[in-house]
């Protein structure tokens, strides 16, 4: 299993598909992967739509940081 650190696309690039393409290239390198996990702020939908539409599953566990920010943790299995 591999874990995603969180990657981070400059405002002017982000959603012309760059993160897709990160993703994309890390799964390609790291071709004996078999699972991914990785974890991202629920509150930034944008970051949650991503993931799954990359095929990462929501996990079910969240870790809550403040009453701002909460951890949402994905998997995705190749």
């Amino acid at each position: 299993m591999y874990i995603v650190s969180p990657i981070f696309i400059l405002p002017e690039h982000q959603g012309k598909g760059v993160a897709q393409e990160v993703f994309t290239m890390v799964e390609q390198i790291y071709d004996d992967a078999k699972s991914w996990k990785s974890g991202t702020i629920l509150q930034e939908k944008g970051n949650c739509y991503l993931y799954e539409k990359i095929g990462y599953k929501n996990t079910g566990t969240t870790k809550v940081i403040n009453d701002k920010l909460t951890m949402v943790f994905y998997e995705k299995h190749l």
